[in-house]
């Protein structure tokens, strides 16, 4: 299915909303974009996911630069193109500082080992990519790279970032991937997950056809 402007504007602006709600998204962090036409949307720099406007996203060309006077694109917008080129099948980015999520991210930990069966079918698993300093073309690269196995990827002491076909997909596997950093953390307090076969993990990921 295929959307105009004005409703990719619209979704941006509903899911940046919602993850404002869950603190997905706290003050000035993070930025979300669509596909659209020889480029993309996506929110403008210094915006608040949580508290959109229309005017707060820019339609950018995947040379980065925007079509719109005055709108200046995202900071990480070379990290939105690049997941673009790597995945031509997705449609939607949401780049988010989750606070669980973000933790795992701050101590340099990823979330690959299968604890959960419902994460190990829907992720596979979320590697973690090497620090570099945020909006560098380092960071793109550093991150970029993991999107040929995986739709999600945790940024060392940043954040993390998804991609799907649709915008639904995106928001509800952050949701996800959220709850279970959350459980991941829960487990070590209790005394360490009970961690997942291969052959379990090979079982679950065979769900998938």
């Amino acid at each position: 299915m295929s959307y105009n402007r004005e409703e990719l504007i619209s979704k941006i602006i509903q899911y940046g909303k919602l993850c404002g709600e869950k603190n997905y998204t706290p003050g000035y962090s993070g930025n979300i974009s669509a596909r659209f036409e020889e480029g993309m949307l996506i929110t403008t720099s210094g915006s608040a996911n949580g508290y959109l406007k229309e005017s707060e996203i820019t339609y950018t060309g995947f040379d980065g630069i925007s079509k719109e006077e005055g709108k200046k694109p995202s900071s990480e917008k070379f990290l939105h193109i690049e997941i673009y080129k790597k995945r031509p099948e997705f449609n939607f980015i949401i780049h988010v500082h989750a606070p669980y999520l973000s933790s795992f991210a701050s101590a340099g930990k990823d979330l690959l080992e299968p604890i959960m069966a419902e994460n190990v079918f829907y992720f596979g698993g979320i590697p973690l990519a090497k620090y570099a300093l945020p909006s560098t073309m380092e960071l793109v690269e550093n991150t970029v790279k993991y999107f040929d196995k995986y739709d999600a990827v945790l940024m060392a002491n940043h954040g993390f970032v998804i991609g799907s076909k649709t915008m639904e997909d995106a928001y509800l596997k952050l949701e996800l991937a959220e709850s279970y950093a959350q459980v991941v953390l829960n487990t070590k307090i209790l005394g360490g997950a009970k961690i997942l076969s291969k052959k379990q993990e090979k079982e679950i990921l065979g769900l998938r056809k």
